[in-house]
């Protein structure tokens, strides 16, 4: 990532900042300041949240591509789970004192030779610790050689609502950590799923986003956002820190508890093939159900997107076999009504008197990989022209919303990792030097809380939903030229003002200036509405904080801090 994207040179700053810091505190606070320095430069690590049975492992395999984390209710489903790139497969088990034990995978196998419906599982009846004693497992970490893990590191949780409240208790001190616990965060960004919208989903999410940046004393280390409604912007804030053409953004006050959602928090309708009972138009439905939530979501100020993906189908479409897609071929031959019949319910699918070209204990193993609405899915694209499993799988990855879910996760997490895993180590900084006052790094406190206060990046992000889901009245050009320019195509400097990598400064710094002044115009006109006005005035600080950057190149941020006395 290039040093004008993804916040503006706020990473750059950040390492500054905490380079400053260790300098200045005591052995014990500077280990923990060098463990925010390393968490700048680890892969950016996203934690999949949400109520029981939301189906979080199902979408964790479907985005990996591989059936690496186990779906059936065991005891590791009950587990915080570390899912990191490494060079061979390896499950570790760790418990609260530091043991470790390897643990072993074992794979359940379908018919013809065909994975399990439930693929891997990790076996925790009895492992083997070092140093062998009798001890309860903590939490997992899988290492598992893969492209996506290479970039994010994913954190499985267990389910929020469980039964038992020792399990929900392992996610709550995961993602909301009280006074006692650890300064960093342990999540840069959070992808929470959600079966319905109720008051567990809503209260986890409000505690995600005012314990993210509350520091041990309670004061705000994020700031308080103007307001959690969508139009809330401060026009005047630099989004890199500071205002527009070097001035300097008022700390947040020091007394307010309450602070922005994080940036990284988006919405996952999750198992949406089953808003619709698994009819051919059950993911319009869950579109529908979608934008209800979002709205909802949006008055709150909780979450940036939200949508949906039916992830059975995502998983299986990755993971599609030719054995599976000769099945459906046969069944497409089916008369439309018979099959329409067989697929009245999963058990009657798989009933062995149905006289269908496919065996009985392949059908239900395609209802337990694909789901009645993944069948019916697949038959009809064969219908209609189809050929080979290739084309299959790349359509039902499309249909089952992976893609779109995929471009979100690109345009907010990993184009903006740099900003996300500065946001957590801010955080952490903020907390470690809350909790040793009176020493010399204290002057770098209300910088870190000027930085950590502004919420731009996050309007960015809410805009950018606001436009994947709606239109704002403007002529298709100005739409696309908003959408690129507040970082909808790439966040880098040419990329948000529609430039070539090459092009020189001084070509950056008239597009940056003219954007302002379009864009200031646009947010004046007497016939805009207030959300259209916001709309242009996000775009304004967006532009604002290029010209800002191209003024004073990145490369050296600390200039403005070293003379900071607080």
């Amino acid at each position: 990532m290039d040093g004008v994207s993804g916040g503006f040179g706020l990473g750059a700053e950040t390492r500054g900042l905490l380079a400053a810091a260790r300098r200045g505190l005591g052995e014990r606070a500077r280990a923990q300041v060098e463990a925010c320095a390393r968490r700048m430069d680890e892969p950016l690590r996203v934690a999949l949240a949400g109520q029981l049975k939301a189906g979080k492992s199902t979408l964790l395999n479907a985005l990996v591509g591989q059936d690496i984390a186990p779906t059936d209710a065991t005891e590791c489903t009950r587990l915080v789970t570390w899912y990191r790139h490494g060079v061979a497969p390896r499950v570790t088990a760790h418990s609260g004192d530091g043991a470790r034990a390897d643990v072993v995978v074992r794979r359940s196998r379908g018919v013809d030779g065909l994975a399990g419906a439930h693929g891997l599982t990790f076996d925790l009846d009895a492992p083997r610790w070092n140093p062998p004693g009798a001890r309860e497992v903590d939490h997992l970490e899988v290492h598992w050689p893969s492209a996506e893990l290479e970039r994010t590191t994913i954190v499985d949780t267990p389910g929020i609502s469980s039964l038992s409240r020792d399990v929900s208790a392992r996610t709550s001190r995961l993602l909301t950590p009280g006074a006692d616990s650890a300064p960093l965060p342990s999540a840069d960004a959070v992808i929470y799923l959600l079966r319905r919208l109720d008051s567990a989903d809503i209260d986890f999410l409000e505690r995600i986003g005012a314990d993210a940046g509350s520091d041990r004393n309670g004061a705000s280390v994020s700031g308080a956002h103007a307001s959690h409604t969508p139009n809330a912007l401060a026009p005047h804030a630099r989004p890199g820190g500071g205002t527009a053409h070097g001035g300097q953004a008022a700390a947040p006050a020091a007394h307010n508890t309450r602070s922005a959602a994080p940036l990284g928090v988006i919405g996952v309708v999750s198992r949406a093939d089953e808003i619709g009972a698994g009819r051919l138009d059950a993911l319009h439905s869950a579109r529908d159900v979608a934008a209800r939530f979002a709205g909802e979501l949006e008055r709150t100020g909780l979450c940036q997107s939200v949508i949906p993906v039916a992830g059975l189908l995502a998983f299986a479409a990755a993971t599609l076999r030719q054995r599976e897609f000769a099945a459906f071929e046969a069944l497409a031959a089916v008369p439309v009504d018979d099959l329409s019949l067989a697929l009245l319910s999963a058990d009657r699918f798989g009933r062995p008197d149905l006289s269908l070209p496919v065996p009985p204990e392949l059908r239900v193993h395609l209802a337990a990989r694909f789901g009645l609405f993944g069948i019916r899915l697949a038959v009809t694209l064969i219908r209609l022209g189809v050929r080979d499993s290739a084309a299959l799988a790349a359509e039902l990855t499309r249909r089952s919303g992976l893609d779109e879910l995929r471009t979100v996760l690109d345009v907010q997490f990993a184009q903006r990792a740099e900003e996300l895993k500065a946001h957590s180590a801010l955080t952490g900084l903020a907390r470690i030097l809350a909790a040793h006052p009176g020493v010399t790094a204290d002057a770098l406190l209300p910088r870190v809380r000027t930085l950590l206060a502004d919420v731009h990046g996050f309007a960015e992000l809410r805009l950018l939903g606001h436009l994947r889901t709606g239109e704002l009245p403007l002529p298709p050009a100005d739409l696309t030229e908003l959408h690129r320019l507040i970082g909808g195509a790439g966040v880098a400097t040419h990329l948000r003002l529609d430039l070539p990598a090459h092009a020189d400064l001084p070509t950056q710094r008239a597009s940056a200036l003219a954007a302002v002044q379009k864009w200031r115009a646009r947010a004046r006109h007497p016939l805009a509405d207030q959300f259209l006005s916001n709309a242009c005035l996000t775009a304004v600080r967006s532009a604002e904080g290029l010209l800002d950057v191209l003024h004073e190149p990145p490369t050296t941020p600390f200039a403005r801090i070293q003379g900071h006395n607080g």
